[in-house]
């Protein structure tokens, strides 16, 4: 398993498991980055410090930091 900032852009992954905790994880469950869920990956920011994802249909950028929280396959 990788985690969502090591996907490239233009590819689509599926999210295995998070491993944030506490307010944070429940953040990402409510914006739909629960196992199963089909992530795919639009465009990276200056230096890829912000990334935008298409989530269940709809767009969000995540920080690095956030991304790095969440593993796929």
């Amino acid at each position: 398993m990788k985690r969502l900032t090591d996907v490239n852009i233009k590819t689509t992954a599926q999210v295995e498991d998070l491993l944030s905790e506490g307010n944070l994880r429940e953040r990402m469950l409510a914006l739909g980055f629960t196992k199963g869920a089909l992530i795919d990956v639009l465009r990276k920011g200056p230096k890829n410090h912000l990334t935008v994802y298409k989530v269940r249909g709809s767009k969000i950028a995540l920080r690095k930091e956030e991304s790095n929280l969440i593993l796929v396959k």
